[in-house]
């Protein structure tokens, strides 16, 4: 199985869109990290959204889909379309914290 994901950072008001293969949480651990990518500058990174899919294309396919938005407010009408739906693809979880 493989996640789409969508982190957020409080601090820079920032969306973050990623893919994995791996356990959510060890992900974002990383993520959190101190490292020098994108997502290590900021600490506060939460799980916003997550979407599931059979495989690593189709993963990425989305993944590429959502990246191509360049709209934050479109990212906020899916993950607040989401929030009030019970869709088993989609999966809203807003206070995700290690």
């Amino acid at each position: 199985m493989y996640l789409v994901y969508i982190l957020y950072s409080i601090s820079a008001d920032l969306y973050y869109i990623g893919v994995t293969g791996q356990n959510i949480e060890d992900r974002i651990r990383k993520h959190l990290s101190n490292h020098k990518g994108f997502t290590g500058r900021h600490k506060d990174w939460k799980l916003v959204y997550s979407e599931s899919f059979s495989s690593k294309k189709l993963a990425y396919a989305r993944e590429k889909e959502l990246k191509g938005w360049k709209s934050k407010s479109r990212l906020e009408k899916l993950l607040t379309r989401n929030s009030s739906e019970n869709a088993s693809e989609h999966i809203l979880l807003a206070e995700f914290v290690l």
